[in-house]
């Protein structure tokens, strides 16, 4: 399988957290230096100065910290998809093709003899629960407080994957419109545990020891001998989309 990833985008947005991972100390620590400095003279418009600091720095600093966690949540924190899921996915074929981070807002698109895949991720490693398009986490009390702090609610995966295709499929419709488009949702973390009572959205693993793998379900697809991608359609694809 050949996989294509948008290094300069991954690297990028890996230092812009790491970046903002920092300011969120150094804006808080900042603001108490000036306070400081201000309390050691104190003057009319140092008081003044010393009330605003605090109403500005505090907001700054939360701000930063919490785009500083969604950041890292989706470029720092590991297994990283366009890692782990090639990995799970060796022995699809070689005509297979991943694309990493190249058709925002839909982070990775499989083009593959088996059918076209719209993929959305999630690397939470808790316990869920997807019945139809509804979502239930199962955590205790003192862990949904934590997740508001980590930032990582699974949110409405099903949703995410609808969408990621149909943004895929108005992609494809100059190229071949009658080429359908599958959402999947891909759990990237082998610790997370999806009880699945119904979907109409397939949920898998990318580890490929997991059940149901993504590798699994991909070559289940294959049987079907659902449309795909010829190799010029392909190409033109790339030749569309890609930079």
């Amino acid at each position: 399988m050949r996989v294509e990833t948008n290094i300069k985008l991954a690297r990028r947005n890996r230092q812009i957290a790491q970046y903002l991972f920092f300011a969120s100390f150094g804006v808080p620590l900042i603001g108490l230096l000036l306070i400081n400095q201000q309390a050691a003279a104190p003057t009319d418009s140092s008081l003044l100065i010393g009330f605003v600091i605090p109403l500005l720095v505090l907001p700054a600093a939360y701000a930063i910290t919490m785009i500083s966690v969604r950041m890292a949540n989706n470029w720092v924190r590991a297994p990283r998809p366009e890692e782990i899921i090639p990995q799970g996915l060796k022995g699809i074929g070689n005509k297979a093709v991943l694309y990493n981070y190249f058709h925002s807002p839909v982070r990775h698109v499989l083009i593959a003899p088996q059918g076209v895949f719209a993929v959305v991720t999630r690397f939470q490693d808790g316990r869920f629960t997807v019945d139809g398009d509804r979502w239930i986490t199962h955590r205790s009390s003192l862990g949904k407080v934590f997740s508001l702090f980590r930032m990582d609610s699974i949110g409405d995966p099903t949703r995410d994957a609808v969408r990621a295709a149909e943004h895929v499929r108005k992609l494809l419709e100059p190229i071949a419109p009658d080429v359908p488009v599958q959402p999947v949702i891909v759990f990237t973390d082998p610790r997370g545990q999806v009880n699945i009572i119904s979907t109409d959205v397939p949920v898998v693993y990318a580890h490929p020891k997991r059940d149901p793998s993504f590798k699994d379900y991909v070559r289940d697809v294959g049987k079907e001998r659902r449309p795909t991608l010829t190799p010029d359609e392909i190409a033109a694809f790339e030749e569309a989309t890609l930079p």
